[in-house]
Formats: C-alpha cells, sequence, structure tokens
C-alpha cells in the first residue's frame, strides 16, 4: 500500500436521535408548493463509510455526480438542478466518498473496486429506486460509466464533460493528479494543488481517489445498450475527445454546449440538452 493514503479509521454510525428524525420529518413536503423540499441525511455504506446525500422534487429520479474537488452542491450552482426540480424530477445529491460531507478515508483500498459506483448503488436501494437516471459531469462521468456497467437500474445516463481518455488504466492525466496531490512537483498542476490547499480540502483523501480511479474498457462501453448522451464544452478538451467516446457506445448522441470544462455544465444550453434527452421515451 502507498504510505501516503494509508490505513483510515472508519468510526461508528451513530443512531438517529429522535429530534433529528422530527425535523427531517417535518421537512418532507413543502405545504405552499406541494413539492418535496431537500431532506438531507446520511447513510452506511457496504464497507462503514458513511456517505451524504439530499433528496429533493418528486417524480422520475435523477442522482447527479459531481466531479473532482467539488461536491454534491456544486450542482446547485447550475442551470440544471433548478430546471430538474421546475420539469417534475426528483433530484438526489451524493457527496463521493473523500468528498463535501461524506467520510474521507485516508486508505486508498476504501476508492478501489468500484466502491463509488457501490455507494450509489447502495443509495438506490436505500431509496427503494427500481429505476433510474444518472448524470455526471467530469469525474463523476467517470463514475457514471460504472454505474452503467453494473447497475441494471440505470436507465438513462448523461456522461457530461467527458472524453475516451479515462477508457487507459494507466490515463496520463489520472497519474499526475495523482502524483501532484501526494507532494510531487508537478508544474502544470500547481494551481490545483493551490486551490485544494485554500479550500482546506482532504489532499490525501483526494490523492488517494486519484489512485484508484476506475477506467471501462473500450468492450465494456461498446455493450452498453441503455440511452446514453454524451454532451462537452465546445471549448473543452481536458480529458480527450467527446466524440470518440460517443463513437464507442452504441447508439448514443453526442452535443456540445459553449464553455471550456469548468464552465460548460452551468449554462442553459447544458442544461437544456440533459432535460431533452431525459424526457425521450
Amino acid at each position: 500500500m502507498n504510505s501516503f493514503c494509508s490505513p483510515g479509521i472508519v468510526r461508528p454510525v451513530p443512531v438517529l436521535s429522535l429530534v433529528l428524525a422530527l425535523t427531517m420529518l417535518a421537512s418532507g413536503l413543502n405545504r405552499a408548493s406541494g413539492q418535496r423540499v431537500p431532506d438531507t441525511t446520511r447513510f452506511t455504506s457496504f464497507d462503514g463509510i458513511r456517505i451524504h446525500y439530499e433528496v429533493a422534487g418528486l417524480g422520475r429520479p435523477v442522482i447527479l455526480v459531481h466531479g473532482f474537488i467539488v461536491n454534491s452542491q456544486s450542482w446547485k450552482k447550475t442551470a440544471l438542478y433548478r430546471d430538474l426540480l421546475q420539469a417534475g424530477y426528483q433530484v438526489i445529491l451524493v457527496d463521493l466518498r473523500g468528498n463535501g460531507q461524506s467520510d474521507k478515508p485516508h486508505d486508498s483500498s476504501a476508492y478501489a473496486h468500484d466502491a463509488e459506483a457501490r455507494d450509489i448503488m447502495t443509495l438506490a436501494s436505500r431509496l427503494h429506486l427500481k429505476r433510474y437516471a444518472a448524470v455526471g459531469y467530469s469525474r463523476g462521468s467517470i463514475i457514471v460509466s460504472r454505474l452503467l456497467v453494473l447497475d441494471r437500474r440505470v436507465k438513462r445516463a448523461v456522461l457530461g464533460g467527458m472524453g475516451a481518455d479515462f477508457t487507459n488504466p494507466q490515463w496520463p492525466r489520472r497519474l499526475q493528479f495523482y502524483r501532484a496531490l501526494r507532494g510531487d512537483s508537478v508544474p502544470e498542476l500547481a494551481s490545483m494543488v493551490r486551490y485544494v490547499d485554500e479550500q482546506h480540502l482532504d489532499r490525501q483523501a483526494l490523492a488517494c481517489q486519484q489512485q484508484e480511479q476506475p477506467s471501462t474498457s473500450r468492450e465494456e462501453l461498446a455493450r452498453i445498450r441503455v440511452p446514453v448522451l454524451l454532451v462537452c464544452g465546445d471549448q473543452d478538451t481536458d480529458n480527450g475527445s467527446a466524440r470518440e467516446l460517443a463513437a464507442l457506445i452504441p447508439g448514443s448522441l453526442f452535443r456540445q454546449t459553449p464553455g471550456v470544462h469548468n464552465t460548460a455544465n452551468g449554462t442553459p444550453e447544458f442544461s437544456r440538452e440533459v432535460i431533452t434527452f431525459l424526457a425521450k421515451k
């Protein structure tokens, strides 16, 4: 095991207090609008790691999966989050392990073997979802691609801000991020590391994420049979070619929206493409 990502401690999960339970119950329905307002809580995943999630709205469920060095709350800054609720979807946000209010183990093995995708699958079971759509952006798309392989309940998926490069298990960009976060000198990623430190993010947990980040092979992508939308900013080449990725997934759609990698997912055009896709029969 790499010395930087050392074994962490998994804390026991406290029982919900009566006060918290009553608070969650009271937040269930907004009497004025008839819509469900956000419920936030944690659950214990398959290996004891505690995962934070939030549910808002009523209707067909859509799980939004965030990217790297952000958390689930970043979706609330996008047009898509608001538009999904207005369109009558149930929107489910989740902090991937190592991020936000979820546990942040410093053991690289805690991120291995599709742990993040399995967290989402555990959440879907906890919420009794028989089918759902999944929308990922940037690194979130890498995790959604694993859901497409592992979970038959995924009936539609959006891979945003992602090209074909992640299909390489030894993707140089991933290895560079890992090296930079563990303290090696990687000048082109110095600003990223500085941001992580300035925002008081857990650099060790983030390094472990990069160390064990999954890839999905071209053969696995070729076996996907559910509808998939690839949507990418017209100035975004950070993760390789999204057109190339679309060509690897049978029957998938490719759309471009305005913006670079860090802005495209927040645009009205991105939201419109996703909601149009999700609405198809």
